[in-house]
């Protein structure tokens, strides 16, 4: 009766045992599925965070093309727009320096008729008062009429000379007598021989002058 007691004390004691360790083994298998998913999780956060750091980069270095192309085509764009003003100021200025030459000649040559013409005119005056004074003797008056006929021929000479001349592409000319002697101004910047030429004829047949006395230059 005590050896059957002794025995069953024995296999309690073993049973006991029996359930310990296989507490303890499964303690320690969930232990350790912790311990490889806690593993798991923080591998897969770390690839998750390398993945999203490859993207991030990425979206920084297109923003960063992007912007470097932006400003190389605003600087372009810049230097572009700055050359257009530069060529723009140029033809401006180029154009202003033309048309104030163009002006300052017109200029020059509109004064210098007006300035023969006035000069005709009062030689006329003077004529005229001759023929209507009552103390001029009649040899005066002819004389004075001869005159003012002249004076009027050598206008009216003048005037179809300039006016063939700029039927022949010269604008602008003017035309001054002194006796025999004629000078004629062209404006331009150089005449050719056969330009030359034909000026000379046009000023030799209308005003009956000869060549040696026709003295043309440019302005």
């Amino acid at each position: 009766m005590k050896l059957l007691k002794k025995n069953q004390v024995i296999i309690y004691v073993i049973a006991v045992m029996l359930m310990v360790a296989g507490y303890l083994n499964y303690t320690t298998k969930t232990a350790d599925e912790a311990v490889q998913a806690s593993s798991m999780v923080n591998e897969t956060d770390e690839y998750a965070n390398i993945g999203d750091a490859r993207l991030v980069s990425s979206e920084a270095i297109e923003d960063n093309t992007i912007n470097e192309t932006n400003e190389t085509n605003s600087t372009e764009n810049q230097v572009s727009e700055n050359t257009n003003v530069t060529n723009t100021t140029n033809t401006t200025a180029q154009n202003t320096t033309t048309q104030e030459t163009s002006a300052t000649t017109d200029d020059y040559f509109t004064k210098s008729k007006l300035e023969r013409d006035t000069m005709y005119s009062q030689m006329i005056e003077t004529y005229e008062n001759i023929l209507n004074s009552s103390n001029a003797s009649e040899t005066q008056k002819q004389s004075a009429t001869e005159e003012i006929t002249k004076i009027n021929n050598t206008k009216n000479s003048i005037m179809i000379c300039e006016n063939l001349l700029k039927t022949k592409g010269f604008e602008n000319s003017v035309i001054f007598v002194n006796d025999e002697s004629i000078s004629v101004i062209i404006g331009t910047q150089e005449l050719k021989e056969d330009q030359i030429a034909q000026i000379q004829n046009i000023i030799s047949r209308e005003m009956k002058a000869d060549i040696e006395n026709i003295h043309i230059s440019t302005k």
